[in-house]
């Protein structure tokens, strides 16, 4: 089997509708309420949301269960379905450590708890049996105070066992009033030698070019050869990925159409830009990465020569990848019982 490098996953949003509902039957009787039925509740879980903050508030129905006690129960399920129906062989997962935190405690025990999320979500993600590399991206938050930003910064840097990077998520068009702080956390990150990524030019209203030069990835980026394709020849320069998600600019009201993505790549080929193809919400989307291949390739937005490339730049770029000189040879070939092997023993070391 094929196997694939997911760069752009948030832990929250990886939470396929079934294994949600089954929690929240054994669990939250009250939310099950709500809802007459599975399918019901899947329809408004799934559904297409019209801006990216209403979009964003799905977020909030998970976060409201991963806690402490509940993460090892998601996150098998997540790494199970990854290796089973996506062939993954590695996971990138992104979340807010802040938010699984304990609410009834002071913002200082939360901080300080969010090292123990950070070890749970790193336990947990280590399964035999699915021998899939992963590593967490920690997302500083636009909504979250300078303080409590700055601890996730540090975190990762003292966290790397588990931690290969930091993110900036929570609606990218909020960063413009607390610009000058994010482009101090980006660089204070940048000089602890924490990698770097971020949710930018998404949206119309999340282009900040002052944030650029810190970003090793950019988090969707799409508005960059949509809107200000002159901008791309830096971006490759400084070898720069864009993490692209496809079916999240529908889901988001971003593009009223995939095809509308075609822009995106050819500009970006052209301009020697690599791009990640990424789910961002598998769950949320009901949709997995090989689908979001097949839905590319299936609206003749890129071609299977590009499709590749895309798929080898994720190996090229992933933070944490173990196998950094054949990323190809993973990607391409069957999986080999000797490669099989030592990704489950990186696995059982870690």
């Amino acid at each position: 089997m094929a196997l694939y490098a997911e760069l752009h996953r948030h832990l929250g949003g990886s939470v396929v509708p079934r294994v949600l509902w089954r929690y929240f039957q054994r669990h939250s009787a009250d939310l099950v309420e709500r809802f007459a039925s599975y399918t019901e509740f899947e329809d408004f879980y799934t559904r297409p949301r019209n801006t990216l903050d209403e979009y964003l508030e799905l977020h909030t129905l998970v976060e409201s269960v991963q806690t402490v006690q509940t993460l090892p129960y998601f996150i098998y399920r997540l790494i199970r379905g990854a290796y089973i129906f996506e062939n993954l062989a590695y996971l990138e997962l992104r979340y807010t450590p802040y938010l699984r935190t304990s609410d009834h405690l002071s913002q200082s025990e939360r901080i300080d708890q969010m090292a123990e999320i950070v070890e749970v979500v790193g336990k947990a993600s280590r399964v035999p049996e699915y021998p899939i590399v992963t590593s967490q991206i920690l997302c500083m938050h636009s909504r979250l105070p300078y303080e409590v930003n700055k601890a996730l910064v540090e975190l990762a840097a003292q966290s790397k066992e588990y931690v290969c990077a930091v993110d900036l998520a929570g609606g990218d068009s909020y960063y413009a009033e607390r610009l000058e702080e994010f482009m101090e956390l980006y660089a204070y990150a940048r000089s602890l030698s924490v990698n770097t990524t971020g949710h930018l030019y998404e949206t119309p209203a999340g282009c900040y070019p002052e944030l650029l030069p810190y970003l090793m990835r950019i988090g969707h980026g799409i508005q960059i050869p949509l809107l200000h394709p002159e901008l791309l020849s830096e971006l490759a320069q400084r070898n720069q990925c864009l993490e692209v998600c496809p079916t999240t600019y529908l889901k988001t009201g971003t593009l009223e159409d995939m095809s509308q993505l075609k822009l995106v790549f050819d500009r970006c080929f052209d301009a020697g830009v690599d791009i990640a193809i990424c789910t961002d919400n598998a769950g949320l989307h009901n949709v997995r990465l090989p689908f979001e291949y097949e839905n590319l390739l299936t609206l003749d937005i890129i071609d299977f020569e590009q499709l590749q490339a895309c798929q080898d730049a994720a190996f090229r770029h992933a933070f944490a990848w173990p196998y950094s000189d054949r990323p190809a040879s993973i990607l391409t070939g069957l999986l080999q019982p000797e490669t099989h092997k030592e990704a489950r023993s990186l696995i059982e070391l870690r």
